[in-house]
């Protein structure tokens, strides 16, 4: 994959994060976060044994056949991704500057736990899991985040709800 310029600076400063939680810090005292009145969490009151469970990553996670996530964006990409329940590892990819994702690059369940999850349900762990998993870029700025809270978040929550699924673990990048 080629990347631009802007990509190529995108990338290095995520990688010298890793490697410097002291800038991540500095970063973190500075930078602008929403903040909401209530916590948005639901406590699980239904036995393992009987969740259908999805997985939603903010990783930009998807298949090599679906079109990337938008780097070129510098407020990010509010889209989202499907992503089928019996995926191979070997059929997915990270389109995302702003993290580290080599290790993810190697293992992708590290940021979404596909075979992990089909192999709770194949040992009665948990009943079944979602038709699709979705995957969205964390990195959303500006306008885009109106665009994910009030159209991306809420088509996904619908399919999740259509889809008969009652618990999903959420994995951050």
């Amino acid at each position: 994959m080629a990347y631009n310029h802007q990509q190529i600076i995108d990338r290095l400063v995520a990688k010298t994060f890793t490697r410097f939680p002291f800038l991540v810090r500095k970063w973190a005292k500075t930078a602008k976060v929403i903040e909401f009145d209530s916590i948005p969490w639901t406590s699980v009151e239904i036995k393992t044994k009987d969740l259908r469970l999805a997985l939603v990553s903010t990783a930009g996670v998807h298949l090599k056949t679906q079109k990337p996530f938008d780097m070129d964006d510098r407020m990010g990409d509010p889209t989202f991704r499907e992503i089928p329940w019996n995926v191979r590892k070997e059929d997915v990819m990270i389109t995302h500057n702003y993290y580290d994702h080599t290790d993810a690059d190697r293992d992708v369940n590290l940021v979404l736990p596909i075979e992990l999850v089909r192999e709770l349900v194949q040992v009665g762990e948990i009943n079944s899991v979602a038709k699709n998993h979705y995957s969205f870029m964390g990195h959303i700025l500006g306008e885009h985040v109106k665009e994910l809270m009030h159209q991306t978040a809420p088509e996904v929550m619908r399919r999740l709800q259509a889809d008969g699924v009652n618990a999903v673990f959420l994995t951050p990048a």
